[in-house]
């Protein structure tokens, strides 16, 4: 499935987080509901959550979605899921800077969609605080270069890092860092890829 954003985000509705959660709670699906969890559920412009369910996910976190969905992951999620298997968690969940789909990062909104991006902070929040209390939330950045597409996604990102400080998680990478020091994205990554601390504070000081 190819994918090229129908319109600017800001023209079109916007499911908001607790109602996608809603739907996805009651709603039957296409996709074994006990296995994934995908958020909304149903293949739209925008995506909050892609991932399966766990007691100890690893929390890899892009710049946007393309096309993946249940049972149908890209070979960027393929990599995302064997990297989470082999550093001892038992699942994964995607999430994104910038919710929009597109296969072309150079196609994501010029401008930034607030009404999207403060849904897509409430998925964050949401999986953060689902965590038993003595877990510690495991978050990879893996967005690699592509953050330099738009100007917004370095705020976009900087409000991920509260929510993830408000819940204590810890932030790792996976292998060799850019010459500007942005994390490597997923998808050339060997699958026994060990991931390690990453200062996301620092980081974002030199961005």
């Amino acid at each position: 499935m190819g994918h090229i954003p129908a319109a600017a985000t800001a023209t079109l509705a916007i499911q908001p987080f607790e109602a996608a959660l809603a739907e996805e709670r009651a709603a039957p699906h296409d996709y074994d509901a006990e296995r994934w969890l995908y958020l909304p559920c149903r293949y739209t412009e925008y995506r909050y959550i892609l991932g399966t369910r766990g007691q100890n996910p690893l929390i890899c976190v892009g710049i946007n979605p393309s096309t993946a969905a249940p049972g149908r992951l890209d070979n960027t999620l393929q990599s995302v899921e064997r990297i989470a298997r082999f550093n001892g968690h038992d699942s994964f969940l995607m999430f994104n800077v910038y919710a929009q789909r597109a296969t072309d990062p150079r196609l994501l909104d010029e401008c930034c969609d607030l009404r999207l991006h403060t849904e897509n902070m409430k998925a964050f929040a949401h999986v953060l605080g689902g965590y038993k209390p003595g877990c510690t939330p495991t978050v990879w950045a893996a967005w690699g270069t592509v953050v330099e597409r738009r100007p917004y996604l370095a705020a976009c990102m900087r409000d991920m890092v509260m929510v993830a400080r408000r819940y204590g998680a810890v932030w790792v990478t996976a292998g060799r860092r850019s010459v500007k020091g942005h994390p490597h994205h997923p998808l050339y990554l060997r699958s026994d890829s060990v991931t390690e601390p990453f200062d996301i504070e620092a980081y974002l000081n030199a961005l």
